[in-house]
Parts: C-alpha cells; sequence; structure tokens
C-alpha cells in the first residue's frame, strides 16, 4: 500500500459516491415532482425509471471506449455529465427537461459502474482486490446515505415547492471534485500492457509499488493474449461462463427489490401510514444501516469470500422479504416494518450489495473486462428500470405483491449460487480468467 494505490482507489470509489447519491436523491423527490407536474402513478414510474433507461444506455456503450480510450478518460467524461445533471435538474423549465437531465445522470450513473471498478480492479493486488473493488460499493452506499441525509436537510429548509429542485442541486458539488480529482491518477497498467506500451505500465506498477513490474508486465501479456493486438469480441463461444456469471448475480441483484425499495422508501413508510418527516428520518436510519454493512463484508469478503457471502445473504434477504410482504398485506405490526427493511438492506448490502461489482470485474480475461462489465452493469439497469417503473403501479393494485414476489426471486439465487457460482477470492485475475473461462 501506497499513497498512489490509494488514491487511484479512493478516486475511483469516488464515483461510486456519485452513483450512489444520484441514484438516491430521488426518493427525497418523489411527493415534489408528482405535485409540480400532476403525475399519476404510472407518470411517477416513469419519471424515476427515465434515468435508469439513460443508466442502461451508459453501461451498455461504456465498455467500449473503456477498453479502447482507458478508465481514467471515461472517468473525466463522467464527471461532466454529473455536473450538467444537477445543475440541468436545479434550472428545469418542463418536465420533459427534467427528463432529458435525468437521463443525463443516468449516463454517468451507468458508465460509473462499467469504468470505475474495473480500474479500481486492475491496479489492485490479488489478495486485496475483494476490499478495494468493494471501497466502490461503500461509497455507493455512503452516497445514498448522504443523498438521505442532503434530502432531510434541504427539507428542513423549507424551501416550499421548489425544494424538490436543490435534492437534485447538491449532487454537482462532488461530481465537480471527482473531475478535479482524475488528474491525479495514472492509467490502469493492465490497460497500458494490453496496448503494448509496456514501459507505460512499468512506471504505473513502480507508482502503485508493485516489486517486480517486469514480472508483472509478463503475466498481463500472458493474461492478456497479443499486446496491441486488435481488440477481442465478446462472444458467446470464447466467454459463455462468465457471461451466465455476470448475468446471473446482476439479475439477482435487482430481482432482491433492494433499488425500488431505496427509491420509494419514503412512500412505502407512507402507504404504511408514516408521517412525511418520519420517513425522512427512517430512511436515513436504512441508510446508515446500509453503509454499516457494506463495511462489515468488506472486511471479510477477501476471508470469507465471494460465494458464502452470497449464501448466507439470501437467507436473509427471504425472511425479511416474507415479513414486509406480510406486514403490507395485512396492515398489522406496523411498528416492525422498520426493523424487516433494516434485516432487508442489512441482508443485501453483507452479501449483493459487497460482492457484485467485485465478482463481475474479476471473471472476464483482461481483453474483455470492461465489455464483460459492461453487459453485467447493462443487465442490472434494464431490469432495475423495468422494476422501478413498474413498482408503483403494482403496490398501487397489491401493497405486498412486489415484496412477495422479491422473496421468489432470493429463494432462486440461493439454489443457482449453490449449484453454479465458483468462488474467485484470492485469484491473480489472469488465473480466474482462464479458470472460469
Amino acid at each position: 500500500m501506497n499513497s498512489t494505490l490509494v488514491r487511484c482507489v479512493l478516486v475511483g470509489a469516488l464515483a461510486g459516491l456519485m452513483f450512489g447519491f444520484d441514484t438516491a436523491v430521488i426518493a427525497g423527490a418523489t411527493s415534489g415532482l408528482t405535485a409540480t407536474y400532476h403525475l399519476t402513478p404510472a407518470g411517477l414510474g416513469f419519471t424515476v425509471s427515465a434515468a435508469l433507461w439513460g443508466t442502461l444506455a451508459g453501461a451498455m456503450i461504456a465498455g467500449w471506449p473503456g477498453d479502447r480510450y482507458g478508465a481514467r478518460f471515461c472517468l473525466r467524461v463522467i464527471a461532466v455529465l454529473y455536473v450538467v445533471s444537477g445543475v440541468g435538474c436545479l434550472v428545469a423549465w418542463s418536465w420533459p427537461a427534467l427528463i432529458c437531465f435525468r437521463i443525463a445522470a443516468g449516463l454517468a450513473i451507468g458508465a460509473s459502474s462499467v469504468v470505475a471498478p474495473v480500474y479500481i480492479a486492475e491496479v489492485a493486488p490479488p489478495e486485496r482486490r475483494g476490499l478495494m473493488v468493494g471501497a466502490f460499493q461503500f461509497n455507493i452506499v455512503l452516497g445514498i446515505l448522504v443523498a438521505y441525509l442532503s434530502n432531510y436537510l434541504v427539507g428542513s429548509v423549507a424551501l416550499g415547492p421548489d425544494e424538490w429542485r436543490w435534492k437534485f442541486a447538491v449532487t454537482a458539488a462532488p461530481a465537480v471534485l471527482l473531475f478535479a480529482m482524475m488528474f491525479t491518477i495514472p492509467q490502469s497498467p493492465r490497460w497500458l500492457a494490453l496496448k503494448g506500451r509496456i514501459a507505460e505500465a512499468r512506471a504505473v506498477l513502480d507508482r502503485i509499488g508493485v516489486a517486480d513490474s517486469a514480472g508483472a508486465v509478463e503475466t498481463y501479456a500472458r493474461g492478456s493474449g497479443n499486446a496491441g493486438a486488435p481488440a477481442m469480441k465478446l462472444s458467446w463461444t470464447e466467454y459463455r461462463k462468465p457471461i451466465v456469471l455476470a448475468f446471473g448475480i446482476a439479475a439477482f441483484n435487482q430481482l432482491s427489490g433492494i433499488n425500488a425499495i431505496l427509491y420509494y422508501l419514503n412512500d412505502i413508510f407512507a402507504a404504511a401510514g408514516f408521517s412525511k418527516v418520519s420517513a425522512d428520518i427512517q430512511s436515513i436510519i436504512i441508510g446508515a444501516t446500509n453503509l454499516t454493512f457494506t463495511a462489515l463484508a468488506l472486511l471479510v469478503i477477501d476471508r470469507f469470500g465471494r460465494r458464502r457471502l452470497l449464501l448466507v445473504g439470501s437467507i436473509g434477504l427471504i425472511v425479511a422479504l416474507t415479513g414486509t410482504a406480510a406486514i403490507m398485506f395485512t396492515g398489522q405490526g406496523r411498528g416492525l416494518l422498520l426493523w424487516m427493511l433494516v434485516g432487508f438492506v442489512g441482508s443485501f448490502a453483507f452479501s449483493q450489495g459487497a460482492v457484485i461489482w467485485v465478482y463481475i470485474s474479476e471473471v472476464f480475461p483482461t481483453e474483455v473486462r470492461a465489455r464483460g462489465q459492461s453487459l453485467g452493469a447493462s443487465t442490472h439497469w434494464a431490469i432495475d428500470a423495468l422494476i422501478a417503473g413498474g413498482f408503483p403501479v403494482i403496490a398501487a393494485v397489491s401493497k405486498g405483491a412486489p415484496f412477495v414476489f422479491f422473496a421468489a426471486m432470493m429463494v432462486v439465487q440461493f439454489i443457482v449460487v449453490l449449484m453454479v457460482f465458483p468462488e474467485t477470492k484470492r485469484f491473480a485475475l489472469e488465473d480466474i480468467g482462464r479458470a472460469v473461462g
């Protein structure tokens, strides 16, 4: 560990904070948006999910420039998009304009979910890769908590009907910091080696504290085929196993219901009879739980392994979602709702939340890693957009039905992880690529 390596991880993780902040800030704006634009449940679902379709597009297109130009260049563009979105939502002159600026935020979030974990994975030493890539997820969760705190503080100022605009505008401040910090970190040494820029790769390895930089570059070359050769295609024939694993973990991540619950957290509490202030405070408790259990998971992910965390977390998710469904169906035990959601978020953070970006960044070889990450992230965001758009419509008909569906999906996840998912802890990236592929 040295200062350059730590800075690389922290700057990549700062992209995660923006990811979480921009994702969760909408939770405090739903009532204001509904009142300002007279939205129906379907209209609200579209407004929330619009950013997610932008996120899907960002995740889908980020893999190619990530492989071609490197993660550092892409992260600079991402930071600019975050600034444009935050300022744009503040001055949005119409509902269509707001949708456009939220799509810009979505593009940045989706691209972040591809290039930031790849960058961190490619600079991190194998024995600490889970912790370091997990720092991206930790900052996502930190960003979510910051969003809830920011919403609460902005709401306490009594800004009137334009309150929701300022909740979005606050996100521009950390985006400016991210852009500035991007000029303080080097390119990924694995990406440089893949492009045939061997001397630069060795120089970066020396900067981040790798003792045998020449040997490391040789290892990268063995794991990546011919340095400087044309980019390989992410074909089903060549990469069937990692594609299945990336698709599976990304799909189950959203089929747990995590983002739908985070987006509509205030609405869920309101549906159970809580006041606006109470809902805001309880959202902060949920955010703090998310942060705490993510931190705990990162302390053990390189010791316990990715697969074991997924299995343990699945059990907690099934129990918490089943309990939440019972409360929403019957209207009884309202006082337990907070604790069920705390259990749900804690179980998710300790498993899926901590594992997803680490696992996807590990299972693909270097020559297609960014595009593999793009595939996993695209799956994640496509399912997220569908669930976010449909959640308020289904919940308006039956408050408990979404939670029954999410619980059933977690039963399926437990079975699939148990039977299909290999363990990747403590292996060099090049060894994982050969073993999984």
